[in-house]
């Protein structure tokens, strides 16, 4: 019997993400991959993979899973948002632990919390074909994950393994600040000149927001209009993870895992490494607000939140209890024991 998940409902926008399809943005196809590479990341470390296996990554609210293996072994991070397993004893499962299911149980997670995605490990993995070298899941080219598209109602996602390995549960000791970032810190450039003086200190002064027109692609920024220098067509050239393009509109946008390889605006700035995770966590209506830092800086930013990534992994502990709120005896019990006057 075929190990796998089905899918009872498909939430929002889930698709199968893994830290990027590398090494073909020559021919035109982008890097893709999880937006919160972090949570992805501490997701795996939780059940036990390698950091680089597929996981779901799971957009404003996700879906409800069916269990058709033996058991799975799963783990839920970049949210606060708990699992909920579903059945005649509901329970709420904390994220940031790992949790083994049976067999006919299902789960589901709700409205996502704290940030516009998490992610959704399972222990071994999925048990399907990469495209070119990647199971990340690019929709606007029909590659990879599932069929090349978001999750469905009925969908089955392949597992590679029919039961998990019996063994304590695990959660972080420490958790990842999901807390949106009082800035997000940038490299200015590489096309700074064709920008007016007052346009770049307005980008590193003024306030944004992120607008309702965003996507896995990148987000644009609602807020002060910048102007060029001169003429906002330049010959196209490679865009990096990050890169901050400024069309015609004035309006800049911020590129994300599904941005295009090249482009033919000019960009302002770059958003270091080490703070795209915390960028891919924006939902529409977050504020943004940029600082100016220079590559040494942004190595040493990079640096240090890696070895903060390894200690959390490192320092991972034992689950002591079911980690769970049992919500059938919770709806079932009475939580009044008494009825005071307001003159006592």
């Amino acid at each position: 019997m075929t190990a796998l998940l089905k899918i009872q409902e498909p939430g929002i926008y889930s698709t199968i993400q893994d830290l990027g399809r590398a090494g073909y943005q020559h021919l035109g196809v982008p890097v893709s991959g999880a937006l919160d590479s972090t949570s992805f990341r501490l997701a795996n470390a939780l059940t036990g993979n390698d950091e680089e296996t597929a996981a779901v990554e799971i957009l404003f609210q996700g879906p409800t899973f069916e269990v058709c293996a033996e058991t799975v072994r799963i783990a839920l991070a970049g949210t606060s948002t708990p699992i909920e397993v579903l059945g005649e004893t509901p329970r709420l499962v904390p994220p940031w632990q790992s949790l083994t299911l049976r067999r006919g149980e299902l789960f589901r997670v709700g409205a996502v919390r704290d940030s516009v995605g998490c992610y959704l490990a399972i222990e071994g993995g999925f048990d399907l074909e990469p495209c070119l070298g990647s199971l990340s899941t690019y929709v606007r080219a029909g590659l990879g994950g599932l069929d090349g598209r978001p999750l469905a109602q009925g969908d089955e996602l392949p597992l590679l393994h029919n039961s998990a390995p019996e063994r304590a549960e695990v959660r972080l000791a420490t958790l990842p600040d999901l807390s949106p970032r009082e800035r997000l810190r940038v490299v200015l450039g590489p096309q700074l000149d064709c920008f007016k003086k007052a346009s770049v200190e307005a980008f590193l002064e003024v306030a944004y927001r992120v607008s309702p027109k965003a996507d896995r692609m990148g987000f644009r920024l609602e807020g002060p209009l910048l102007s060029h220098a001169g003429d906002f067509n330049i010959v196209s050239d490679g865009i990096a993870t990050g890169a901050i393009q400024v069309p015609g509109s004035g309006q800049p946008i911020v590129l994300l895992a599904d941005r295009q390889t090249t482009g033919g605006y000019p960009k302002i700035a770059t958003v270091i490494s080490g703070d795209l995770p915390a960028a891919g966590r924006l939902k529409p209506g977050d504020p943004v607000r940029f600082v100016a830092v220079d590559v040494e800086q942004a190595e040493a930013v990079r640096r240090k939140e890696e070895e903060e990534i390894k200690a959390m992994i490192a320092g991972v502990v034992p689950v002591r209890d079911s980690g769970s709120l049992d919500l059938g005896s919770l709806y079932g019990s009475n939580l009044v024991s008494g009825v005071v006057s307001s003159d006592e």
